[in-house]
């Protein structure tokens, strides 16, 4: 059993220093880079991931912007919540961190749940808050349990969750890592089946898998429809959308959204009345911020540069 991070010793040197902001339930764990004159550029990582992940790519962006990358709560060093893992949660932490720490517009970028949370970010925030946000390879609908359009996320990402609710428990109560590998290398999935690994990864070290629980389970959307969001989205949006398709041998989705979800993304986000670019780059993996940050970067950059001050 692992209990809270907080009380245990897993966590590793990392590029750039780490800072905490007390943002009332939760302390937020963030490093930052890049000069406090440039634009402000705000990193938000996916599920299971913590903002070091980023580290390649913070430093590409700190030449021309002052970039934060920040762990969500129940990931990385940021607190730990039992039974309060929900979209609007970990929305409201993040308007809480730009209004307390960054203090200016902010341009978003998150990656798969952390792109969700951008484009809330880009609904729900105060206003003035959100430039423009980048949802890279979002799971919009998908990972839904009762999405509107497409797949739910028990055809997609839901199986592997389901085994980190089994096998790893909310707050590592459970900790059978063996039984874990054994499951998921036998799982019909090949998303379970590529999460395996002798010995636990770090990124899994810092993290509560009852986040994967409240997918699995449907609470973490309960009162955040993805339809809903997307048509009340503000802001310029820019969705990237990775690899996808179908296994042929099990019928399982691959990749993070459909072609038909990303398409009526953009319809709800453009019904909204802001505008939506796209960049299809299906080489890419779901983290390319990760494995290929100078594509990332180039991405980025490019689509920031036609933001408004």
């Amino acid at each position: 059993m692992m209990a809270d991070p907080a009380l245990r010793d897993v966590y590793v040197p990392h590029a750039y220093p780490e800072q905490q902001a007390d943002l009332g339930e939760i302390t937020m764990n963030y490093a930052e880079a890049g000069d406090p004159d440039k634009p402000a550029v705000v990193l938000v990582p996916e599920q299971a991931g913590s903002w070091w992940g980023y580290e390649e790519t913070m430093g590409l962006l700190a030449e021309d912007f002052h970039v934060y990358a920040v762990d969500l709560r129940g990931q990385g060093r940021s607190s730990w919540t039992p039974k309060r893992y929900s979209l609007d949660n970990f929305g409201n932490d993040l308007v809480r961190f730009i209004a307390l720490v960054v203090q200016r517009p902010v341009v978003v970028a998150g990656n798969s749940s952390g792109g969700v949370l951008a484009a809330w970010l880009s609904a729900y925030a105060m206003p003035g808050q959100i430039r423009g946000v980048l949802c890279e390879d979002a799971p919009f609908f998908a990972s839904e349990l009762v999405p509107t359009y497409g797949h739910s996320v028990r055809q997609g990402a839901g199986p592997l969750f389901e085994l980190f609710r089994t096998y790893l428990g909310d707050q590592w109560s459970v900790g059978d890592w063996e039984g874990y590998r054994r499951a998921a290398g036998a799982a019909s999935s090949p998303m379970a089946r590529h999460f395996v690994a002798d010995e636990i990864p770090q990124h899994l070290k810092e993290y509560d898998p009852e986040w994967a629980r409240a997918f699995w389970e449907g609470t973490v959307g309960l009162n955040c429809p993805h339809e809903r969001m997307l048509s009340q989205v503000k802001t310029p949006v820019l969705l990237t959308h990775h690899t996808r398709g179908i296994d042929p041998e099990t019928g399982d989705r691959l990749g993070a959204l459909s072609d038909e979800q990303a398409a009526q993304a953009r319809r709800l986000m453009e019904s909204a009345g802001v505008k939506v670019d796209y960049e299809s780059v299906p080489d890419a993996l779901h983290v390319m911020h990760q494995l290929d940050p100078a594509r990332y970067v180039k991405i980025f950059t490019q689509w920031a540069a036609t933001l408004a001050e």
